[in-house]
């Protein structure tokens, strides 16, 4: 029982990730309704932003650890963001104009780019933050053991599920939401009510690029570094994980994810770890393509 309420736990802090990853990518995906593999190149990059700024800082500057950190943490958060802008603003949406699928190749050359151009800034080796916010924290003590957490995953998992709460006022609760959601619906006959779909397609962009940037800092400093592949492989991973609740609203697409996060770690603790993220794509894969409604687009 112990072993099985410390696997609870720890699937918590990657559950939420998951969740916030999901809730960030629905938002594109919602105006686009295409694959977008770019988001978790996204994700990944602000990752390794983050620790060559913070080397950067650390190293260069003579800064503080703290200080460093906040350095690493702006100009990743920036860059990522500034990226997903050029990325959605400027590049897919100028292509969507004249080909429907062409924004997925086009996200597979910049997840290209991205992951390239994080390994030469770097020089081919991976960085690695020191610890901090290491310390186990008791949640819950028994007669011969403990549930614990570090606070680096409780404060991981409290920022992030405020990021979901906030996006989720924002477009459950205000006219920004209302014009988002009018934009998904018919982004033809929101144009024909004053609505500029080039305006909110950029906008919306830079708030799902902004959701991965952070869960990119936040992943980074509990994890150390960012690999240099995981651009590709968290793709991938996020475009199955949104699809396990669905791509009509981003708060049930979080939920969805978080139940992967939750049997993943499960698995983890329980079966043959070789065998996980085979197991869980076949289960993910099954379900897009059963709950799949969307009209064919000739």
């Amino acid at each position: 029982m112990a072993y099985l309420l410390q696997q609870l736990a720890n699937a918590v802090p990657l559950s939420v990730l998951y969740a916030t990853l999901a809730f960030g990518y629905v938002i594109g995906f919602a105006l686009t309704k295409r694959a977008d593999i770019a988001y978790g190149a996204i994700f990944a990059f602000s990752g390794h932003l983050y620790v060559l700024f913070a080397q950067l800082g650390w190293d260069e500057f003579w800064l503080v650890l703290p200080a460093a950190l906040a350095m690493g943490a702006g100009a990743a958060i920036v860059g990522g963001v500034a990226t997903g802008i050029v990325v959605g603003g400027l590049t897919l949406r100028l292509i969507e104009r004249h080909a429907r699928n062409a924004p997925i190749v086009a996200a597979l050359g910049v997840l290209l780019v991205l992951m390239e151009g994080a390994r030469l800034a770097s020089g081919s080796r991976e960085i690695w933050l020191s610890p901090f916010l290491n310390r186990a924290v008791p949640l819950w003590a028994g007669h011969s053991f403990a549930i614990t957490l570090t606070l680096i995953q409780l404060l991981n998992t409290g920022l992030m599920l405020a990021m979901i709460a906030a996006g989720w006022l924002v477009i459950d609760h205000t006219s920004l939401g209302r014009i988002w959601r009018a934009v998904a619906d018919d982004k033809i006959v929101a144009q024909l009510c004053g609505i500029s779909s080039r305006l909110v397609f950029v906008l919306a962009y830079a708030a799902a690029s902004l959701y991965a940037s952070v869960a990119g800092v936040l992943a980074t400093s509990y994890y150390g570094t960012m690999d240099f592949g995981a651009g590709l492989l968290i793709s991938i991973k996020i475009v199955l994980i949104a699809a396990a609740g669905g791509h009509s609203h981003p708060l049930r697409s979080a939920a969805g994810a978080a139940a992967v996060g939750f049997a993943e770690t499960l698995w983890s603790g329980y079966g043959p770890i070789l065998w996980r993220d085979f197991a869980i794509g076949l289960v993910l894969v099954a379900v897009l393509v059963m709950s799949r409604r969307e009209r064919v687009v000739l």
